[in-house]
């Protein structure tokens, strides 16, 4: 299991401090969300505090594009140094041509599913993805509840990309913690997103560590 800790419930007057604190706490991925107030309702991070966080190379940053239209941004976010950069099936009208764009820059090419959005849309796409991310929570906030179905979501995935013998990894935002991590893992989640479970305790880098064991748990029962 791999964990990508959520800027975006960080103290964003110390995200030098949270970088590091991630580095500490063992974490995988930085997980960069991008609001743009039209997708979602919020605004969140643009381009220069990414490329700020790239510079410092601490952790490979995973940018989740919660926007309209993000083939007209991918170059500029491209260009601030992601590892991993993920675009809303509900929002990409030729999601083709911005997977190969995305590949072509030798970054990961993802796509972001909302809960309600069925994983089978994804059949024909899938061999143009390396990770999928599954949204746990409705996006747009920080703090809300996990949905329990979207772990179906996660198993019929799972079955999806074993049925075509393909490398493609699962990752799940939303409401991820210490008790509900366990099950993701076991519901083939490859990468998960945590914000506030690790943010809003009193040691973010030891909780990262309490998640990373937690989700190994299902591998020792």
């Amino acid at each position: 299991m791999k964990l990508a800790p959520s800027l975006l419930a960080a103290d964003l007057a110390d995200i030098a401090g949270a970088l590091e604190t991630c580095r500490r706490g063992g974490a995988d991925l930085l997980h960069f969300d991008v609001m743009d107030g039209h997708f979602v309702p919020n605004l969140s991070f643009g381009i220069p505090v990414l490329r700020a966080c790239a510079r410092r190379q601490m952790l490979p940053i995973d940018v989740h594009l919660m926007v309209e239209q993000p083939g007209q941004l991918l170059e500029a976010y491209l260009d601030a140094g992601p590892a991993w950069l993920s675009v809303h099936y509900e929002a990409t009208v030729h999601l083709d041509r911005v997977l190969a764009l995305i590949r072509a820059r030798g970054v990961g090419a993802g796509v972001a599913l909302n809960p309600t959005t069925p994983v089978e849309v994804l059949e024909d796409s899938l061999p143009l993805l390396d990770f999928v991310l599954l949204m746990s929570v409705n996006p747009g906030f920080g703090g809300q509840a996990f949905l329990p179905y979207t772990l179906d979501k996660a198993r019929r995935l799972r079955e999806m990309i074993r049925r075509r013998g393909l490398a493609v990894q699962i990752e799940m935002d939303g409401g991820i913690g210490l008790d509900n991590i366990a099950a993701a893992a076991a519901a083939g989640v490859d990468v998960c997103v945590a914000g506030s479970s690790v943010f809003s305790t009193a040691d973010p880098a030891e909780a990262i560590r309490r998640l990373r064991e937690e989700a190994l748990r299902v591998h020792t029962i």
